[in-house]
C-alpha cells in the first residue's frame, strides 16, 4: 500500500520553514512561521518559565496518567487567565476545562465533538483565516463554509458584511472566531463591534467557537479577551480553544485547553463528559509538562507578575517592530501605506504584496513570506530591518 502512495502536499507554512533551512545565505530572514522572536532571533524561554520548570523537577514524584481533562488545578488556572477569578461564569461554575496538545489539539478535539454531537452543522470560517483551521476540521468531517471579513484595500476588517453574512447562516451551525490578534490579518473588532457580533450570533442561534491562541500578545491581557467576554454577555454556550505556546513561550511542550460554557453548571459538565470522551478517543491524557507550568505560573503571585512583565516585553517588541517597518520604509521613498501595520494587533499582518513579490523576496533575497502575504512582525528585527525594507523596497519597484 505505502509504495502505491502519492507524495501528500507539503504545509504551505512548515514547508516554507523548511525550505529557509535548507538557504544558504547566511542573511536570510524567516517571516513565515507563527513563533515569536527577541531581537536576536532566538524563540526565548521566558524567565518565569525556568523558575515553574525547576520546581515542577524538584517536587514531581511520579510520571503516573493524569487524569483525561488534566489536573483541575490546571483546568482552573486557565479560566481565571481567560475570565478573571471573579467573573460569574467562574463563580457559577459555567465552565469546565479540559487540557490538550496544544491550541490545534484543542480545536480538533472541539471539531470531533461538533462532528458526532451537532450532526449537519457546518463550521463558518471568516475569510482569510489561519490555514491550518482548514486541515483540522475537514479532518474532523465537518463541511467548512466562509463568511467576509478583512478588506484588502483599506486593510481593515468588514464588520458590516461581517454582520449581513452571519444573519443569513442556518440556526445550529458553528461560527469560528479568533477572540484576538486576527491571524492571518492582525485586524480585530472593536468592542462595539463585538457587542453586535454577539447580538447577531445570538439572534440566529449559533454556536461560536472562539479561537483563543494570542491572549497577550495584542494590547494586553485584560483587553485581549473583551470581546470573548461580550459574547459570553448575549450567548449562553459557547466554545473556546486556547493556546499557551505563544504567551509562555511554550511551542514544543504542546499545551493548550479547551474550554466549554454552558447555560448552568450541570450544562457545562454534561459538554465536558463528552469532551473527555472525545480526548481518550484520540490521545487519551493531555501533556503534563505544559499544563503544569502554565499551572504553577498562574498560581504563585510572584511568578505570575514576572510572566507578565515578560509578556509586556514581547507585546511590545512587537508593536515596535511594526513602527519601525513602517518609519523603515517611508525613510527609503517607499510611496505605498504601510501605516496600517500600526494599527493593527500580534505578530501578523497581511501585507498586501503580490505572490510574484513574495517569490521574488524568497528567490532573489531569501526573504521568506507566506504565498498570501503574511508576515509574522516578529521575526523583524532590528539587525535585519534596513536589509528586510531594501528588499521590499525593490520588489515594490
Amino acid at each position: 500500500m505505502f509504495d502505491s502512495l502519492t507524495m501528500a502536499s507539503a504545509d504551505p507554512i512548515l514547508g516554507l520553514t523548511e525550505a529557509f533551512r535548507n538557504d544558504p545565505n547566511p542573511n536570510k530572514i524567516n517571516l513565515g512561521v507563527g513563533i515569536y522572536v527577541d531581537d536576536t532571533g532566538i524563540s526565548p524561554i521566558f524567565s518565569a518559565v525556568r523558575k515553574a520548570e525547576q520546581r515542577i523537577l524538584a517536587e514531581r514524584k511520579t510520571k503516573a496518567y493524569l487524569p483525561i481533562a488534566g489536573p483541575a488545578e490546571a483546568g482552573a488556572a486557565v479560566q481565571r487567565l481567560v475570565f478573571g477569578a471573579d467573573h460569574s461564569i467562574v463563580t457559577e461554575g459555567r465552565a469546565r476545562t479540559a487540557l490538550t496538545p496544544g491550541g490545534t489539539g484543542g480545536l480538533r478535539v472541539a471539531g470531533d465533538f461538533l462532528h458526532k454531537h451537532a450532526p449537519g452543522a457546518a463550521i463558518w470560517f471568516s475569510k482569510p483565516t489561519w490555514n491550518n483551521h482548514f486541515n483540522v476540521f475537514q479532518a474532523a468531517g465537518l463541511e467548512i463554509k466562509e463568511y467576509p471579513y478583512y478588506d484588502e484595500q483599506s486593510h481593515e476588517a468588514r464588520i458590516e458584511a461581517m454582520i449581513e453574512a452571519i444573519g443569513a447562516i442556518p440556526a445550529g451551525d458553528v461560527i469560528l472566531l479568533h477572540g484576538c490578534c486576527h491571524n492571518p490579518t492582525g485586524t480585530d473588532p472593536s468592542a462595539q463591534d463585538w457587542d453586535r457580533i454577539g447580538e447577531a450570533i445570538a439572534a440566529r442561534g449559533l454556536l461560536p467557537l472562539v479561537d483563543l491562541a494570542y491572549q497577550g500578545f495584542g494590547e494586553g491581557l485584560e483587553e485581549d479577551v473583551r470581546g470573548l467576554h461580550r459574547l459570553c454577555e448575549r450567548i449562553p454556550e459557547i466554545l473556546v480553544a486556547t493556546s499557551y505556546s505563544k504567551n509562555f513561550g511554550l511551542y514544543n511542550d504542546r499545551v493548550g485547553a479547551l474550554t466549554v460554557i454552558g447555560q448552568t453548571s450541570e450544562a457545562a459538565e454534561k459538554a465536558l463528559s463528552h469532551i473527555k470522551a472525545t480526548a481518550r478517543a484520540n490521545y487519551s491524557n493531555p501533556p503534563a509538562q505544559g499544563g503544569a507550568i502554565v499551572a504553577t505560573i498562574l498560581g504563585d503571585g510572584a511568578l505570575c507578575t514576572e510572566w507578565e512583565e515578560e509578556l509586556a516585553t514581547v507585546r511590545g517588541r512587537i508593536q515596535q517592530m511594526r513602527r519601525l517597518f513602517v518609519e523603515t520604509l517611508k525613510a527609503k521613498g517607499v510611496e505605498r501605506d504601510f501605516s496600517f501595520l500600526t494599527r493593527q494587533h500580534g505578530m501578523f499582518s497581511l501585507s498586501g504584496l503580490s505572490r510574484e513579490q513574495v517569490t521574488r523576496l524568497r528567490d532573489e533575497k531569501s526573504i521568506y513570506l507566506v504565498g498570501s502575504g503574511r508576515i509574522n512582525v516578529a521575526g523583524m528585527t532590528s539587525a535585519n530591518m534596513d536589509r528586510l525594507c531594501d528588499a521590499v523596497a525593490e520588489v515594490l519597484g
